[in-house]
C-alpha cells in the first residue's frame, strides 16, 4: 500500500481520536509516548532484516563468538535486544592483485569467512541462530525462536579466473554479491574510478558480464553498491533477475560515489530491485561527506542521525516506490548513526518511520518483504534458467 502524499498512519489515528471524542476538549496529535507506544507493537510483529553485517572471524570461535554481548555492533545478545531477526553476514574480501597469488589469498580469505559463518550456526549457536538459504527458511526459523543468518558476498574478487567458484559459493550459502567493492578487478570497475577517472574496463569486463549470467542462472542476487556507474547501469540492463544494492543510500541528498544518483534509481525500479538504504554517516549526511572530502575530521562534524537515515528513504520512497526501498546498516563495516550505532537501537528506526507516518504495511515492506521478494524473484528465475537448460 502506498503513501498518499504524507496522509499517514499518524494522522489517521488523530482524525479517529477527533471523531470518538464526545467533549470539547481539544483532542492533542499523538505524543511520543504514543508514538513509540505503536512502534514498539509493530517492530515486534514485523521482520526486521539487515542486508550488511561486516565480521571478523576472530569473534566465531569457541572462546570469543556471538552468543557473548563482545565488542561488536552485532552479536546475538544486542540483536534480541533491538529487535533484529535477520543478519546478512559478508564474506568480504579487500581487493588485491590480479594474479594467481592474489587470487589465491583472496579465496582462502572467503572461504575462512563461509566456514565461520557456518560454525557459528551449526556447531557454536545452532539452537540460537540458524543459516537461511531462502525466504521460507527465513521465515521457519523466525517462527521456531531463533535469530536468521544469511551470507552476501563483498567483491567477486576470490572467485578468481574460474567462474565455477560461483557455484562453491553458492552451495555454501552466498546468496548476494558484488562484483567490485573499493578497486577494479576482473570483472567491473569500481566506483573508487570517480577519484581520478581511470576505468579497467569501462564498466563490466567480459568475465564480468559471464558472471552476470551465471548469477542468474544459479539464483545469487546482484549486488550493486560498490561498482563502477557504467558498470551499474549495464548490470541493470543485462541481468535478467531483478538486482540490489546492499547498502547505498540517495546521491541527490549527499553527493558520495558509493550513493546512487536518480537515473540509477529508476534503472533499479524498472528492473524491479531494491536498494537497502545503508547508515553510514558520510553516505546520509551531506556535511559528514564534505568535510571528510576536505580532509577534515569527522569529530569535527556533527554526527549523522536516525533521522538523516530516514531522509534518505523518504526521498527514495517518493521517487520509485516503497516497493523498492529497503533497510541495511553496514555495522562492524563503519556503519552506524545516533540513535542506531549498533543492533540493541534497532528499534529507533522503526519509531522514526512511524513517526514520519508510513504504515506498518509499509514498515514490513522496508524491513524485509521487499528484499526477500527480490530474493524468490532471483531463485525463480534461476529455475526458468535452468529448466531451458
Amino acid at each position: 500500500m502506498l503513501k498518499l502524499g504524507r496522509f499517514s498512519l499518524l494522522s489517521l489515528i488523530y482524525l479517529l481520536m477527533l471523531s470518538c471524542s464526545e467533549s470539547t476538549e481539544q483532542v492533542l496529535p499523538p505524543n511520543e509516548g504514543q508514538i513509540t507506544d505503536i512502534a514498539r507493537a509493530i517492530h515486534e510483529r514485523v521482520i526486521a532484516l539487515d542486508t550488511h553485517v561486516d565480521i571478523n572471524t576472530s569473534n566465531f570461535t569457541i572462546e570469543s563468538n556471538y552468543t557473548q554481548d563482545i565488542d561488536t555492533q552485532v552479536n546475538l545478545p544486542k540483536m534480541d535486544v533491538g529487535g533484529l531477526d535477520v543478519a546478512f553476514f559478508i564474506v568480504y574480501t579487500a581487493q588485491g592483485e590480479l594474479g594467481p597469488e592474489g587470487y589465491r589469498a583472496a579465496y582462502d580469505n572467503a572461504i575462512d569467512k563461509f566456514e565461520a559463518i557456518h560454525r557459528l550456526t551449526e556447531e557454536i549457536a545452532p539452537d540460537q541462530i540458524e543459516l537461511a538459504y531462502d525466504s521460507n527458511d527465513a521465515r521457519r526459523i523466525i517462527a521456531s525462536g531463533k535469530k536468521v543468518a544469511m551470507i552476501g558476498i563483498e567483491n567477486a574478487y576470490p572467485v578468481g579466473p574460474d567462474l565455477s567458484n560461483i557455484e562453491k559459493f553458492y552451495n555454501m550459502g552466498g546468496r548476494y554479491m558484488s562484483l567490485a567493492h573499493n578497486g577494479h578487478n576482473q570483472f567491473s570497475d569500481s566506483h573508487t574510478g570517480e577519484v581520478d577517472g581511470v576505468y579497467w574496463h569501462d564498466g563490466l569486463s567480459e568475465m564480468g558480464r559471464f558472471a552476470i549470467k551465471e548469477m542468474n542462472r544459479l539464483g545469487i542476487m546482484i549486488d550493486i553498491s560498490h561498482p563502477s556507474r557504467n558498470s551499474i547501469l549495464q548490470t541493470l540492463a543485462l541481468s535478467r533477475a531483478p538486482v540490489i544494492a546492499s547498502h547505498s543510500s540517495a546521491r541527490a541528498l549527499t553527493d558520495h560515489s558509493r550513493n546512487l544518483d536518480d537515473e540509477m534509481l529508476f534503472a533499479l525500479k524498472d528492473n524491479g530491485g531494491v536498494i537497502q538504504t545503508v547508515a553510514f554517516g558520510s553516505y546520509v549526511s551531506e556535511l559528514r561527506r564534505a568535510h571528510w572530502a576536505s580532509g577534515g575530521d569527522f569529530a569535527d562534524a556533527p554526527p549523522a542521525t536516525v533521522s538523516d537515515f530516514v531522509d534518505h528513504i523518504d526521498y527514495i520512497v517518493d521517487l520509485i516506490g516503497i516497493e523498492h526501498v529497503g533497510i541495511s546498516s553496514d555495522f562492524d563495516g563503519g556503519g552506524g548513526l545516533t540513535g542506531w550505532d549498533n543492533a540493541s537501537e534497532t528499534f529507533n528506526v522503526t519509531a522514526e518511520l512511524v513517526r514520519r507516518g508510513y504504515t506498518e504495511e509499509e514498515i514490513e515492506m522496508m524491513w524485509s518483504s521487499n528484499l526477500l521478494r527480490v530474493l524468490d524473484d532471483v531463485q525463480r528465475i534461476a529455475q526458468e534458467i535452468q529448466n531451458e537448460a
